[in-house]
Protein backbone atom coordinates (compact mmCIF):
# COMPACT_ATOMS: atom_id res chain seq x y z
CA UNK A 1 0.00 0.00 0.00
CA UNK A 2 1.38 3.05 -1.14
CA UNK A 3 1.80 6.16 1.83
CA UNK A 4 -1.19 8.30 -0.31
CA UNK A 5 -3.53 5.44 0.67
CA UNK A 6 -2.26 5.06 4.16
CA UNK A 7 -4.76 6.21 7.19
CA UNK A 8 -3.06 9.12 9.08
CA UNK A 9 -3.18 9.74 12.96
CA UNK A 10 -3.13 12.80 14.67
CA UNK A 11 -2.94 13.66 18.01
CA UNK A 12 -4.50 17.17 19.47
CA UNK A 13 -3.87 18.83 23.63
CA UNK A 14 -5.44 21.66 24.65
CA UNK A 15 -5.09 23.10 28.31
CA UNK A 16 -7.54 26.54 29.88
CA UNK A 17 -7.35 27.87 33.37
CA UNK A 18 -10.43 28.43 34.78
CA UNK A 19 -11.97 32.03 34.54
CA UNK A 20 -15.60 32.02 36.55
CA UNK A 21 -16.94 35.43 34.92
CA UNK A 22 -17.29 33.05 31.54
CA UNK A 23 -20.14 30.09 31.00
CA UNK A 24 -18.39 26.63 30.23
CA UNK A 25 -18.59 25.13 27.62
CA UNK A 26 -17.68 21.28 26.89
CA UNK A 27 -17.90 19.29 23.78
CA UNK A 28 -19.98 22.14 22.87
CA UNK A 29 -22.53 21.45 25.51
CA UNK A 30 -22.79 24.61 27.69
CA UNK A 31 -22.86 23.31 31.63
CA UNK A 32 -24.47 26.08 34.02
CA UNK A 33 -23.48 26.34 37.37
CA UNK A 34 -19.58 25.95 36.45
CA UNK A 35 -16.70 28.18 36.16
CA UNK A 36 -16.31 28.93 32.36
CA UNK A 37 -12.58 28.80 30.97
CA UNK A 38 -10.66 31.66 29.71
CA UNK A 39 -9.74 31.87 25.77
CA UNK A 40 -10.03 33.26 22.95
CA UNK A 41 -12.88 31.72 21.72
CA UNK A 42 -15.48 29.74 24.25
CA UNK A 43 -12.40 27.63 25.42
CA UNK A 44 -13.87 24.26 24.84
CA UNK A 45 -10.77 22.16 25.88
CA UNK A 46 -12.44 19.24 24.58
CA UNK A 47 -13.42 20.53 21.06
CA UNK A 48 -10.48 22.37 20.87
CA UNK A 49 -8.13 19.21 21.74
CA UNK A 50 -10.18 17.15 18.81
CA UNK A 51 -9.40 20.07 16.43
CA UNK A 52 -6.17 19.51 16.94
CA UNK A 53 -6.20 16.09 16.56
CA UNK A 54 -8.17 16.33 13.15
CA UNK A 55 -5.66 18.95 11.75
CA UNK A 56 -2.85 17.47 12.92
CA UNK A 57 -4.11 14.12 11.11
CA UNK A 58 -4.77 16.12 7.94
CA UNK A 59 -1.10 17.20 8.06
CA UNK A 60 -2.99 21.28 8.64
CA UNK A 61 -1.30 22.37 11.50
CA UNK A 62 -2.97 23.31 14.28
CA UNK A 63 -6.13 25.44 15.81
CA UNK A 64 -3.63 28.81 16.00
CA UNK A 65 -2.26 27.75 12.49
CA UNK A 66 -5.42 27.76 11.40
CA UNK A 67 -8.08 30.33 13.71
CA UNK A 68 -5.42 32.09 15.21
CA UNK A 69 -6.07 34.76 18.28
CA UNK A 70 -5.23 37.77 15.71
CA UNK A 71 -8.16 36.66 13.95
CA UNK A 72 -11.03 38.74 15.51
CA UNK A 73 -13.75 36.79 13.57
CA UNK A 74 -12.89 33.75 16.24
CA UNK A 75 -13.51 35.91 18.92
CA UNK A 76 -15.67 34.06 21.25
CA UNK A 77 -16.50 31.56 18.93
CA UNK A 78 -18.33 28.71 19.75
CA UNK A 79 -16.19 25.32 19.66
CA UNK A 80 -18.90 23.83 17.39
CA UNK A 81 -18.19 26.45 14.88
CA UNK A 82 -14.48 25.81 15.10
CA UNK A 83 -14.78 21.66 14.72
CA UNK A 84 -17.48 22.54 11.98
CA UNK A 85 -14.66 24.57 10.13
CA UNK A 86 -12.27 21.90 10.68
CA UNK A 87 -13.98 19.16 9.40
CA UNK A 88 -14.38 21.27 6.17
CA UNK A 89 -10.75 22.25 6.06
CA UNK A 90 -10.47 18.55 6.49
CA UNK A 91 -12.19 17.27 3.78
CA UNK A 92 -11.04 20.06 1.44
CA UNK A 93 -7.80 18.79 2.15
CA UNK A 94 -8.70 15.39 0.53
CA UNK A 95 -9.61 13.23 3.73
CA UNK A 96 -12.25 11.69 5.59
CA UNK A 97 -12.59 11.39 9.35
CA UNK A 98 -12.12 7.62 10.05
CA UNK A 99 -13.10 8.17 13.93
CA UNK A 100 -11.50 9.86 17.18
CA UNK A 101 -11.49 9.61 20.98
CA UNK A 102 -11.02 13.02 23.44
CA UNK A 103 -10.23 12.51 26.91
CA UNK A 104 -10.90 15.46 29.63
CA UNK A 105 -8.84 15.72 32.08
CA UNK A 106 -9.38 17.85 35.62
CA UNK A 107 -11.52 17.47 38.68
CA UNK A 108 -14.73 19.20 37.45
CA UNK A 109 -17.39 18.63 36.22
CA UNK A 110 -18.02 15.27 36.37
CA UNK A 111 -18.70 14.04 32.65
CA UNK A 112 -20.33 10.78 33.64
CA UNK A 113 -23.66 12.36 33.63
CA UNK A 114 -23.69 13.81 30.29
CA UNK A 115 -21.29 11.89 28.23
CA UNK A 116 -23.62 10.07 25.83
CA UNK A 117 -25.44 13.66 25.25
CA UNK A 118 -21.92 14.70 24.28
CA UNK A 119 -20.42 11.91 22.37
CA UNK A 120 -23.77 12.55 19.79
CA UNK A 121 -23.35 16.28 19.41
CA UNK A 122 -19.90 15.62 18.25
CA UNK A 123 -20.33 12.38 16.41
CA UNK A 124 -23.15 14.47 14.75
CA UNK A 125 -20.89 17.70 14.07
CA UNK A 126 -17.77 15.34 12.92
CA UNK A 127 -20.11 13.08 10.89
CA UNK A 128 -17.92 10.25 12.37
CA UNK A 129 -18.11 8.32 15.82
CA UNK A 130 -16.06 10.34 18.23
CA UNK A 131 -15.71 8.67 22.04
CA UNK A 132 -15.15 11.16 24.73
CA UNK A 133 -13.78 9.79 28.42
CA UNK A 134 -12.75 12.10 31.41
CA UNK A 135 -10.02 11.09 34.26
CA UNK A 136 -9.05 13.31 36.97
CA UNK A 137 -5.20 13.65 38.32
CA UNK A 138 -5.74 12.47 41.81
CA UNK A 139 -5.45 16.22 43.17
CA UNK A 140 -2.44 16.23 41.48
CA UNK A 141 -0.70 19.83 39.47
CA UNK A 142 -2.68 22.61 38.39
CA UNK A 143 -5.50 20.51 37.52
CA UNK A 144 -5.76 18.24 40.67
CA UNK A 145 -5.87 22.20 42.28
CA UNK A 146 -9.08 22.92 39.96
CA UNK A 147 -7.36 25.77 38.12
CA UNK A 148 -8.30 24.28 34.80
CA UNK A 149 -9.02 21.43 32.80
CA UNK A 150 -7.23 19.62 29.82
CA UNK A 151 -8.13 17.80 27.53
CA UNK A 152 -6.34 14.84 25.09
CA UNK A 153 -7.24 13.46 21.35
CA UNK A 154 -6.31 11.44 18.72
CA UNK A 155 -8.26 11.21 15.29
CA UNK A 156 -7.71 8.81 12.43
CA UNK A 157 -8.38 10.24 8.71
CA UNK A 158 -7.59 8.42 5.71
CA UNK A 159 -7.49 9.48 2.02
CA UNK A 160 -11.26 9.98 0.50
CA UNK A 161 -10.18 10.17 -3.26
Amino acid sequence: MTAALLPRVGIGVDVHPFSPDRPLWLAGLHWPGEPGLAGHSDADVVIHALCNALLSAAGLGDLGTQFGTAEPEWRDAAGTRLLTETVRLVRDAGYAVGNAAVQLLGERPKLRERRTEAEQLLTETVGAPIALSAATTDGLGFLGRRDGLAAVATALVFPAR
